[in-house]
């Protein structure tokens, strides 16, 4: 299936998506085209902050150097971040007796990241174009609890027995 498409049953099905993905089997390019996609995504999503805040503070650094510092840190930083958190949340989720893969939280959490990354995007336009505000805080929270709760029932599937997966 296409990605879009996929992103889309993810809101209305996220279980199922993530069951489908995990039944392929452990594909580390996709994991990392998943978490590379969704942080260039993101990265974009910030373009309309760093320009209100380049105007707003012109004695400071340069839009140039706001956007290339944007680049280094979700392009090569936040990948191996998330690499960390994946681990983490695999960690936790077997001290509270899950039995999935390293794989399985990988992909729950960078599946998550890729398929909630257009809501990162409407919030870096309401963070452009409104600033601190009401807007930026709706935004903001329905990003965040829509990341949040797609991911816990993603790494609740991801960590589920096989044998009951079916």
């Amino acid at each position: 299936m296409a990605i879009s498409t996929e992103i889309v049953r993810t809101y209305r099905s996220p279980r199922a998506v993530i069951r489908r993905l995990l039944d392929g089997g452990p594909r580390e390019d996709r994991g990392i085209a998943w978490v590379m996609g969704a942080c260039l995504i993101i990265f974009i999503g910030q373009w309309p902050r760093l320009q209100r805040e380049a105007m707003l503070d012109p004695e400071g650094a340069p839009l140039d150097a706001r956007i290339g510092a944007a680049l280094f840190a979700w392009l090569f930083i936040a990948p191996l971040l998330l690499y960390g958190i994946a681990a983490l949340s695999h960690i936790v989720a077997r001290l509270f007796g899950g039995k999935g893969t390293w794989w399985g939280a990988r992909a729950a959490l960078f599946w998550t990241l890729l398929a909630t990354s257009p809501l990162f995007l409407l919030q870096g336009m309401a963070a452009g174009f409104f600033g601190e505000g009401p807007e930026l805080t709706i935004a903001s929270s329905v990003t965040a609890l829509a990341f949040l709760s797609i991911w816990g029932i993603s790494l609740r599937e991801a960590e589920r027995p096989q044998e009951r997966r079916a």
